[in-house]
Protein backbone atom coordinates (compact mmCIF):
# COMPACT_ATOMS: atom_id res chain seq x y z
CA UNK A 1 0.00 0.00 0.00
CA UNK A 2 2.91 2.36 0.68
CA UNK A 3 4.14 1.77 -2.89
CA UNK A 4 0.64 2.43 -4.24
CA UNK A 5 0.44 5.67 -2.26
CA UNK A 6 3.74 6.86 -3.76
CA UNK A 7 2.56 6.05 -7.28
CA UNK A 8 -0.76 7.84 -6.71
CA UNK A 9 0.99 10.99 -5.49
CA UNK A 10 3.33 10.87 -8.49
CA UNK A 11 0.39 10.69 -10.90
CA UNK A 12 -1.37 13.57 -9.14
CA UNK A 13 1.76 15.73 -9.17
CA UNK A 14 2.21 15.21 -12.91
CA UNK A 15 -1.37 15.91 -13.97
CA UNK A 16 -1.56 19.04 -11.81
CA UNK A 17 1.77 20.40 -13.00
CA UNK A 18 1.57 19.39 -16.67
CA UNK A 19 -1.76 18.03 -17.90
CA UNK A 20 -0.53 17.30 -21.42
CA UNK A 21 2.47 15.35 -20.18
CA UNK A 22 0.06 13.09 -18.31
CA UNK A 23 -2.14 12.84 -21.43
CA UNK A 24 0.89 11.80 -23.50
CA UNK A 25 1.76 9.04 -21.01
CA UNK A 26 -1.82 7.81 -21.40
CA UNK A 27 -1.46 7.79 -25.19
CA UNK A 28 1.76 5.83 -24.87
CA UNK A 29 -0.08 3.16 -22.86
CA UNK A 30 -2.29 2.41 -25.86
CA UNK A 31 0.73 2.42 -28.16
CA UNK A 32 2.44 -0.28 -26.11
CA UNK A 33 -0.76 -2.24 -25.58
CA UNK A 34 -1.58 -2.14 -29.30
CA UNK A 35 1.90 -3.44 -30.14
CA UNK A 36 1.36 -6.33 -27.74
CA UNK A 37 -2.05 -7.04 -29.25
CA UNK A 38 -0.85 -6.94 -32.86
CA UNK A 39 2.08 -9.32 -32.35
CA UNK A 40 -0.29 -11.63 -30.47
CA UNK A 41 -2.81 -11.57 -33.33
CA UNK A 42 -0.26 -11.93 -36.10
CA UNK A 43 1.58 -14.81 -34.42
CA UNK A 44 -1.68 -16.57 -33.54
CA UNK A 45 -2.77 -16.52 -37.19
CA UNK A 46 0.55 -17.98 -38.32
CA UNK A 47 0.78 -20.73 -35.69
CA UNK A 48 -2.86 -21.76 -35.95
CA UNK A 49 -2.17 -22.94 -39.51
CA UNK A 50 0.74 -25.05 -38.23
CA UNK A 51 -0.94 -26.73 -35.25
CA UNK A 52 -4.65 -26.11 -34.58
CA UNK A 53 -5.06 -24.64 -31.10
CA UNK A 54 -1.49 -23.36 -30.90
CA UNK A 55 -2.58 -19.93 -32.08
CA UNK A 56 -4.77 -19.35 -29.05
CA UNK A 57 -1.94 -20.39 -26.75
CA UNK A 58 0.56 -18.04 -28.41
CA UNK A 59 -1.97 -15.21 -28.34
CA UNK A 60 -2.36 -15.54 -24.58
CA UNK A 61 1.38 -15.84 -24.03
CA UNK A 62 2.39 -12.79 -26.08
CA UNK A 63 -0.44 -10.50 -24.98
CA UNK A 64 1.20 -9.73 -21.63
CA UNK A 65 4.21 -8.07 -23.23
CA UNK A 66 2.03 -5.05 -23.89
CA UNK A 67 1.36 -4.57 -20.18
CA UNK A 68 5.02 -5.20 -19.40
CA UNK A 69 6.03 -2.37 -21.73
CA UNK A 70 3.45 -0.11 -20.09
CA UNK A 71 4.81 -0.85 -16.61
CA UNK A 72 8.47 -0.43 -17.52
CA UNK A 73 7.90 2.71 -19.60
CA UNK A 74 5.75 4.40 -16.92
CA UNK A 75 2.74 4.80 -19.20
CA UNK A 76 -0.75 5.38 -17.81
CA UNK A 77 -3.35 2.62 -18.30
CA UNK A 78 -7.00 3.28 -17.48
CA UNK A 79 -7.79 -0.15 -16.09
CA UNK A 80 -4.90 -0.15 -13.61
CA UNK A 81 -5.82 3.40 -12.65
CA UNK A 82 -9.28 2.14 -11.73
CA UNK A 83 -7.51 0.32 -8.92
CA UNK A 84 -5.09 3.15 -8.10
CA UNK A 85 -7.73 5.85 -7.93
CA UNK A 86 -10.12 3.76 -5.83
CA UNK A 87 -7.28 3.25 -3.37
CA UNK A 88 -6.54 6.97 -3.55
CA UNK A 89 -10.11 7.93 -2.64
CA UNK A 90 -10.55 5.31 0.10
CA UNK A 91 -7.21 6.08 1.75
CA UNK A 92 -7.57 9.83 1.12
CA UNK A 93 -4.16 10.00 -0.52
CA UNK A 94 -5.26 12.75 -2.91
CA UNK A 95 -8.53 14.72 -3.28
CA UNK A 96 -11.42 12.85 -4.91
CA UNK A 97 -11.63 15.51 -7.61
CA UNK A 98 -8.02 14.89 -8.59
CA UNK A 99 -8.48 11.12 -8.60
CA UNK A 100 -11.49 11.39 -10.91
CA UNK A 101 -9.60 13.81 -13.16
CA UNK A 102 -6.73 11.33 -13.45
CA UNK A 103 -9.01 8.41 -14.28
CA UNK A 104 -11.15 10.30 -16.81
CA UNK A 105 -8.10 11.81 -18.55
CA UNK A 106 -6.33 8.47 -18.67
CA UNK A 107 -9.26 6.61 -20.26
CA UNK A 108 -9.93 9.41 -22.75
CA UNK A 109 -6.35 9.53 -23.99
CA UNK A 110 -6.04 5.74 -23.94
CA UNK A 111 -8.86 5.86 -26.51
CA UNK A 112 -7.17 8.63 -28.51
CA UNK A 113 -3.91 6.69 -28.49
CA UNK A 114 -5.61 3.46 -29.55
CA UNK A 115 -7.28 5.09 -32.55
CA UNK A 116 -4.08 6.85 -33.65
CA UNK A 117 -1.75 3.87 -33.33
CA UNK A 118 -4.21 1.47 -34.97
CA UNK A 119 -4.70 3.85 -37.89
CA UNK A 120 -0.93 3.84 -38.40
CA UNK A 121 -0.69 0.06 -37.95
CA UNK A 122 -3.36 -0.39 -40.62
CA UNK A 123 -0.86 1.09 -43.07
CA UNK A 124 1.74 -1.60 -42.32
CA UNK A 125 1.81 -4.75 -44.45
CA UNK A 126 0.47 -7.23 -41.84
CA UNK A 127 -2.65 -5.15 -41.08
CA UNK A 128 -3.32 -3.25 -44.29
CA UNK A 129 -6.54 -3.66 -46.25
CA UNK A 130 -6.41 -6.89 -48.25
CA UNK A 131 -3.90 -8.58 -45.94
CA UNK A 132 -6.28 -9.40 -43.07
CA UNK A 133 -8.39 -12.48 -43.75
CA UNK A 134 -12.00 -12.68 -42.62
CA UNK A 135 -11.16 -15.79 -40.57
CA UNK A 136 -8.23 -14.09 -38.80
CA UNK A 137 -8.00 -13.79 -35.02
CA UNK A 138 -8.54 -10.06 -35.28
CA UNK A 139 -11.81 -10.23 -37.24
CA UNK A 140 -13.29 -13.32 -35.63
CA UNK A 141 -12.28 -12.13 -32.17
CA UNK A 142 -13.92 -8.75 -32.75
CA UNK A 143 -17.11 -10.38 -34.00
CA UNK A 144 -17.17 -12.66 -30.96
CA UNK A 145 -16.69 -9.75 -28.55
CA UNK A 146 -19.50 -7.75 -30.14
CA UNK A 147 -21.83 -10.76 -30.03
CA UNK A 148 -21.47 -11.37 -26.29
CA UNK A 149 -24.43 -10.51 -24.08
CA UNK A 150 -23.99 -7.40 -21.89
CA UNK A 151 -23.98 -9.52 -18.72
CA UNK A 152 -21.21 -11.69 -20.15
CA UNK A 153 -19.18 -8.63 -21.09
CA UNK A 154 -19.66 -7.25 -17.58
CA UNK A 155 -18.64 -10.44 -15.77
CA UNK A 156 -15.68 -11.08 -18.07
CA UNK A 157 -14.66 -7.47 -17.50
CA UNK A 158 -14.55 -8.14 -13.76
CA UNK A 159 -12.21 -11.10 -14.15
CA UNK A 160 -10.07 -9.37 -16.77
CA UNK A 161 -9.23 -6.41 -14.56
CA UNK A 162 -8.77 -8.54 -11.46
CA UNK A 163 -6.06 -10.37 -13.40
CA UNK A 164 -4.52 -7.15 -14.76
CA UNK A 165 -4.21 -5.62 -11.31
CA UNK A 166 -2.89 -8.83 -9.76
CA UNK A 167 -0.14 -8.54 -12.40
CA UNK A 168 0.43 -4.91 -11.40
CA UNK A 169 0.68 -5.90 -7.73
CA UNK A 170 3.16 -8.64 -8.62
CA UNK A 171 5.26 -6.20 -10.65
CA UNK A 172 5.38 -3.78 -7.71
CA UNK A 173 6.26 -6.43 -5.12
CA UNK A 174 8.89 -8.41 -7.04
CA UNK A 175 12.37 -6.85 -7.04
CA UNK A 176 14.07 -8.93 -9.73
CA UNK A 177 13.47 -7.89 -13.36
CA UNK A 178 13.29 -11.47 -14.60
CA UNK A 179 10.74 -12.25 -11.92
CA UNK A 180 8.70 -9.18 -12.88
CA UNK A 181 8.60 -10.22 -16.55
CA UNK A 182 7.76 -13.85 -15.86
CA UNK A 183 5.00 -13.03 -13.38
CA UNK A 184 3.32 -10.42 -15.59
CA UNK A 185 3.43 -12.61 -18.72
CA UNK A 186 1.95 -15.67 -17.05
CA UNK A 187 -0.65 -13.81 -14.99
CA UNK A 188 -1.92 -11.86 -18.00
CA UNK A 189 -2.03 -15.14 -19.92
CA UNK A 190 -5.08 -16.09 -17.85
CA UNK A 191 -7.37 -13.34 -19.11
CA UNK A 192 -5.92 -13.18 -22.63
CA UNK A 193 -6.26 -16.94 -23.19
CA UNK A 194 -9.88 -16.92 -22.04
CA UNK A 195 -10.64 -13.82 -24.13
CA UNK A 196 -12.08 -11.84 -21.23
CA UNK A 197 -13.15 -8.24 -21.83
CA UNK A 198 -10.69 -5.41 -21.25
CA UNK A 199 -12.08 -2.06 -22.36
CA UNK A 200 -8.73 -0.42 -23.18
CA UNK A 201 -7.60 -3.43 -25.20
CA UNK A 202 -10.94 -3.32 -27.01
CA UNK A 203 -10.25 0.30 -27.95
CA UNK A 204 -7.31 -1.03 -29.98
CA UNK A 205 -8.74 -4.28 -31.34
CA UNK A 206 -11.98 -2.65 -32.52
CA UNK A 207 -10.13 0.28 -34.10
CA UNK A 208 -7.69 -2.02 -35.86
CA UNK A 209 -10.51 -4.25 -37.15
CA UNK A 210 -12.22 -1.21 -38.70
CA UNK A 211 -9.07 0.29 -40.22
CA UNK A 212 -7.71 -3.05 -41.47
CA UNK A 213 -10.92 -3.97 -43.30
CA UNK A 214 -11.98 -0.52 -44.43
CA UNK A 215 -15.16 -0.54 -42.36
CA UNK A 216 -17.04 -2.17 -39.49
CA UNK A 217 -17.03 -5.97 -39.24
CA UNK A 218 -20.12 -8.15 -38.93
CA UNK A 219 -22.41 -7.03 -36.11
CA UNK A 220 -20.41 -3.87 -35.42
CA UNK A 221 -22.22 -0.55 -35.22
CA UNK A 222 -22.05 2.48 -32.94
CA UNK A 223 -24.54 0.97 -30.48
CA UNK A 224 -22.83 -2.43 -30.24
CA UNK A 225 -19.39 -0.85 -29.80
CA UNK A 226 -20.52 1.62 -27.13
CA UNK A 227 -22.43 -1.16 -25.36
CA UNK A 228 -19.27 -3.26 -25.21
CA UNK A 229 -17.22 -0.34 -23.93
CA UNK A 230 -19.85 0.42 -21.28
CA UNK A 231 -20.38 -3.07 -19.89
CA UNK A 232 -16.78 -4.25 -20.16
CA UNK A 233 -15.64 -0.93 -18.65
CA UNK A 234 -18.08 -1.24 -15.74
CA UNK A 235 -16.91 -4.79 -15.18
CA UNK A 236 -13.29 -3.63 -15.29
CA UNK A 237 -14.07 -1.04 -12.61
CA UNK A 238 -15.72 -3.61 -10.36
CA UNK A 239 -12.81 -6.04 -10.79
CA UNK A 240 -9.95 -3.58 -10.57
CA UNK A 241 -11.46 -0.74 -8.57
CA UNK A 242 -13.84 -2.36 -6.09
CA UNK A 243 -12.49 -5.90 -5.68
CA UNK A 244 -8.75 -5.30 -5.93
CA UNK A 245 -8.58 -1.62 -4.94
CA UNK A 246 -11.32 -1.10 -2.36
CA UNK A 247 -11.26 -4.51 -0.68
CA UNK A 248 -7.48 -4.60 -0.34
CA UNK A 249 -7.51 -1.06 1.01
CA UNK A 250 -10.08 -2.16 3.59
CA UNK A 251 -8.07 -5.28 4.45
CA UNK A 252 -4.95 -3.21 5.05
CA UNK A 253 -6.86 -0.94 7.42
CA UNK A 254 -7.80 -3.86 9.69
CA UNK A 255 -4.37 -4.81 10.98
CA UNK A 256 -0.97 -3.24 11.55
CA UNK A 257 0.72 -6.62 11.13
CA UNK A 258 -1.08 -8.46 8.32
CA UNK A 259 -0.59 -5.84 5.61
CA UNK A 260 0.35 -5.82 1.94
Amino acid sequence: MYTLDKSIKKKAALIESNYWAYALRSIFASVYLALGITISLYTADKLEHVVPGLGKFSYGFLFGWGLLMILYMNAELGTSNMMYMTVAIYRRVIPTKTALKILATCILFNFVGAVLICFLLSHTVPFSIGHVATDSYLIQGTIAKIAKAPLTQFIEGIFANMVVNIAVFAFLKIKDDAGKAISVIFIIFIFAFFGFEHVIANFSSFSLAIFATGGPVEGMNILSVLSNFLFSGLGNFVGGGLIMGLLYSWLNAQSTVYVD
